[in-house]
């Protein structure tokens, strides 16, 4: 019960953070020796749609004034999230079998970490009403690649908005509010194949995990937002670093 409490607040922070969630939910486990539920279908639908609800509860006014008034946003949201969509469809089996060794998720918090360093050099001036089709496109590729572990979602898409010329603030809201469908497909598709799959239910893990994944999930959102009006991803490029030193370095010392 406590390893699924603290795994459900490393995802409701890392989600958000510019860190990779899947990294620290792979490593967590593999440092700690954590197996059985925590493993299971059943606990990732959970943490998802933690996740999910705290993206929800902080927007729920930005989604229902776009389907009001802001129309074309919703629009871009929606296209931006077809490549991730596509590659996740053809490629997240494949990820899950192959790209989940220690050794891809510290090559990708550093090569993640070196994208979000230069992004901070670009010249930051657009706000998200000047947002257009190109922008929207590039950011949706750039979250296709946050699939393989350690590159993280937030991570890519607030670094390609940077990238676009967009202010730090208007890339992280774009970038939240483009992670609202791409985490719901993925709770979706984690509760398919925990319907069709082995049935593992546990009902009080469960509930932690997606009370403990919402609640820091929405502060971490909450913070961030804040965070991004004063400060730059340069704090987040150094503990990545630092965390693939870590994870290397546990890995030596394992052999």
């Amino acid at each position: 019960m406590i390893a699924a409490l603290i795994l459900g607040i490393v995802q409701g922070i890392t989600e958000f953070f510019p860190v990779s969630s899947t990294a620290h939910l792979v490593l967590l486990p593999w440092f700690f020796k954590w197996d059985g539920d925590l493993n299971s279908l059943t606990f990732d639908v959970a943490l998802h749609a933690g996740t999910l609800l705290a993206l929800l509860l902080c927007f729920w006014r930005d989604w229902i004034e776009m389907l009001m008034h802001k129309r074309r946003l919703f629009y871009l949201i929606i296209l931006a999230s077809v490549p991730a969509g596509i590659v996740g469809v053809l490629f997240n089996d494949f990820v899950e079998e192959n790209l989940r060794s220690p050794y891809i998720i510290s090559a990708a918090l550093v090569l993640g970490g070196i994208v979000m360093f230069l992004s901070e050099k670009m010249f930051k001036h657009r706000s998200l009403a000047n947002l257009n089709l190109s922008d929207a496109l590039v950011i949706g590729f750039s979250q296709a690649v946050a699939l393989v572990p350690g590159v993280s979602r937030s991570g890519i898409t607030i670094s390609a908005g940077l990238f676009r010329g967009l202010d730090r603030s208007s890339s992280a809201r774009f970038s939240f509010l483009l992670s609202t469908p791409i985490i719901a497909a993925a709770a979706l598709l984690h509760a398919k194949k925990m319907l069709t799959g082995p049935t593992h239910y546990d009902l009080n893990l469960f509930m932690v995990g997606f009370a403990a994944s919402a609640i820091t999930g929405f502060a971490a959102i909450k913070f961030l937002m804040s965070f991004f009006k004063k400060y730059s991803l340069n704090a987040f490029v150094y503990y990545r670093f630092l965390l693939a030193a870590v994870i290397i370095s546990g890995i030596w010392l394992k052999i």
